[in-house]
This record gives C-alpha cells, structure tokens and sequence, in this order.
C-alpha cells in the first residue's frame, strides 16, 4: 500500500486540473472537509499506536474512524471541486486504496492482539458507524487512559490533517480565482 501516497498526488493534479470550483461549493465542501477533520482529531485522540487497541471515542462506534474522517475529507473536496469527473477520480481512488489498507490493517491487528481484536470486532462495524451497543453488551466503561487526550492527538501528528486540508482548500480556492482571471 505504499503506492497510496505515490498515486495521491497524480490523482491530485487532475482533481485540480478537472475543478471546477465556485464559492459555494467551496464553502459547502469546507464544512463537509471540516467534519472529516473532527472525526479525525477525536480519533487520534484515542489512538496509542503499537501500544494498545483502541476501541474508546469513535472507535467504539466504528473499527475505523480515521479512515471515516477521511471520506469525509475526501467527500469536501469533491464537492469543493464541484465536477463529476474530477469527484469519480477521487472516489475510485479512494475506495480502491482504503479498502485494502483497512484489510491489511486489521489483519495486522487479528495477529497483535488476537482475541481482544476478535471480540472487539464482533461488536463494532468495520467503516459505517453503529451507534448502538449489541445486546447483552452494557455500557461501555471510560477511565482516564479511555478519555480523549490532546497529548496523543500531538503525539499522532494530527494537526498535520488540518494544516493539509487548509492548504488544499486554498489551492481549490486559488483555482477558482485564476478561473476569474483567465477563464478555462
């Protein structure tokens, strides 16, 4: 899965060179985009990476809410593209790249931490979230080491999501002035 991030900025240039930006779409896909990001940063929160599994936060409501705020992410800039073609590129990409990183991700984790990963996703869907605890299943105990931390959002590097998304929306936004200016 290396080649996700490889392939990411060829399907980039041509998400930009297809958009078709206006302000609304902007201003729509930037609320979308700033959804994603809170997903995002309420996940890695909640995540110690190599340490323990997480299933606190959104990971009680789904195996993979990073990943979730990311579609999200990805649905922003789609709409802020505002263009079909340009949306069906990152889409495909999309689903085709995070598809298999989830599998390769969970499989990892089956082998790291066995029965607890198994029995956690008995209970809790993989990708669309569920937002009720099974049957027989109370609810869910939260103790400091299971509450948010803003030192493990740092730890996780999240903020780098932000600064992204901001500069990939003014890219879209810079797109659409030199429109203004030059036309297609």
């Amino acid at each position: 899965m290396r080649w996700r991030v490889r392939l990411g900025y060829p399907v980039a240039a041509i998400f930009l060179v297809l958009a078709r930006p206006i302000p609304h779409s902007i201003l729509a896909g930037g609320i979308v985009a700033a959804f994603g990001l809170l997903v995002r940063a309420a996940a890695s929160g909640h995540l110690r990476k190599d340490e323990q599994l997480a299933t606190t936060g959104p990971y009680a409501s789904t195996r993979n809410p990073l990943y979730l705020g990311s579609a999200f992410l990805a649905a922003g800039f789609i709409i802020a593209g505002d263009t079909l073609w340009a949306g069906l590129i990152v889409g495909l990409y999309f689903a085709v790249f995070y598809f298999a990183v989830i599998r390769d991700e969970e499989a990892d984790l089956r082998k790291r931490f066995g029965a607890a990963f198994e029995q956690y996703a008995a209970r809790t869907p993989s990708f669309f979230p569920g937002f009720r605890a099974p049957k027989g299943e109370g609810p869910r105990e939260t103790t400091s080491a299971s509450s948010f931390s803003w030192a493990q959002y740092r730890r996780n590097r999240e903020y780098q999501a932000l600064l992204g998304t901001i500069a990939g929306l003014g890219v879209v936004w810079l797109r659409m002035w030199i429109h203004t200016r030059v036309g297609y």
